[in-house]
């Protein structure tokens, strides 16, 4: 009968912890740096990718997980692009985890998400107008557009095109990227009670905001026009009781300059904004042209709404039940309307083929480590914005590599 020599024999027991402690050291790991939840999180947005039936394009690029990578394969852009806004400029302004914001890479579930490659972008799309239409968040990616393009050696030409706020032109490719703020999509100002009497006033309604849902802003009337590509959004934000409040400043809807009687909630003025965009966007946009509409970017605070104290102090990015406390429809989580506001855009762009939808709303809802908080300068937590570097870099990574499945590039 084999023995085993009494010095190997005393080795066995230490090579079997040490075997024990690596396995359970790269199952936590493993666990920590791959953030997922294929179930619940599926349930972020009732978005479906069209398909053109190409392999590509049958992936879901939305839906997947982060991976923390400690080195990055490349350093898209720095916090020296002079178009970052101040509070958005989390290395300048020396947030905690500012640097490890962009160490986590998105990786969807049956492909790969392709990191943006501005040198390919710009010689691929010479002699293109792209148009951000919508609030500060799509600036917010705009702007992150601006700085990896700029990254590339050429000669810019700062303008306004077609009434956008800013612009630029890479004037080696005749490029041009152009920012239109609006953030109802619809024209809205004050508006008072008139001293002659109205419908409005027999029902008590003394001042407010005047939303015409029928009629776009000026800031992006043009755009669909202008634009061989645009990319469109509405925030949550705005339509929120939050910002007009229903009883000191309450959203009052008119359609053919008549207000809608009975007074209509924000749901409903929503609606109709989004209905008159679609046929507005259908009637004017270029031939050949490429609309996009990028859904719901998710806010994340904690313990209480912007002006209630709420913060967003997180310095890695959320576990899938946490997604889930904070977002739930069904549980009414803290920040629910960003799926709520989802759900209105789904019923009106799901039929209409001139619309792709950008989902960027899954991958966004785990990011609470990547807004700018407190250093974001104001006197509250900045808990809607993004960090730049940051997580709308992914945005337009999606962004790309959708417009390439589009275009069978």
């Amino acid at each position: 009968m084999a023995t085993i020599p009494p010095n190997k024999l005393s080795l066995f027991p230490l090579l079997s912890l040490l075997c024990f402690i690596s396995i359970f050291f790269l199952l936590s790991i493993s666990k920590r740096a791959s953030l997922s939840s294929p179930n619940t999180h599926r349930s972020a947005t009732v978005f479906t990718p069209k398909s053109d039936g190409s392999n590509s394009a049958n992936c879901d690029f939305s839906d997947g997980s982060w991976i923390y990578d400690p080195n990055p394969r490349s350093t898209r852009y720095t916090s020296n692009c002079k178009e970052i806004f101040k509070g958005w400029n989390c290395v300048h302004n020396n947030k905690t985890n500012s640097l490890e914001i962009s160490k986590w890479r998105w990786k969807p579930k049956d492909c790969d998400l392709p990191s943006f490659n501005p040198l390919e972008f710009l010689e691929t799309h010479r002699n293109t107008n792209i148009g951000f239409v919508g609030d500060s968040l799509n600036r917010n990616m705009f702007v992150s557009l601006f700085c990896m393009l700029k990254s590339v050696p050429g000669e810019l030409k700062k303008w306004r095109p077609a009434g956008a706020d800013r612009g630029f032109t890479f004037l080696r490719y005749n490029l041009t990227i152009a920012y239109h703020r609006t953030n109802l999509l619809a024209r809205y100002g004050r508006w008072s009670a008139n001293a002659n009497g109205g419908e409005l006033e027999t029902l008590g309604f003394k001042e407010g905001y005047r939303v015409d849902v029928d009629i776009p802003d000026t800031s992006w009337a043009k755009a669909p026009s202008f634009h061989d590509i645009l990319i469109m959004n509405t925030g949550h934000w705005w339509w929120a009781p939050s910002k007009f409040d229903p009883l000191k400043s309450p959203m009052l809807f008119f359609e053919g300059g008549q207000p809608l009687l009975p007074p209509v909630p924000p749901a409903t003025g929503l609606d109709r904004v989004l209905s008159n965009m679609v046929n507005v966007v259908e009637k004017t946009k270029r031939p050949g042209g490429i609309i996009f509409f990028r859904t719901q970017s998710p806010r994340h605070f904690e313990g209480g709404d912007w002006d209630q104290g709420g913060t967003c102090q997180r310095l890695q990015p959320l576990l899938p039940r946490e997604v889930e406390e904070l977002f739930s429809v069904r549980n009414n989580g803290t920040n629910v309307e960003v799926r709520l506001a989802n759900q209105h855009l789904y019923n009106y762009l799901k039929s209409r083929s001139a619309f792709h939808v950008l989902d960027i709303t899954r991958m966004s809802e785990y990011r609470a480590d990547a807004h700018p908080a407190s250093a974001g300068g104001k006197n509250h937590d900045d808990c809607m914005h993004w960090c730049l570097p940051g997580l709308t870099d992914t945005w337009n990574d999606l962004f790309v590599a959708t417009l390439y499945t589009i275009k069978g590039l």
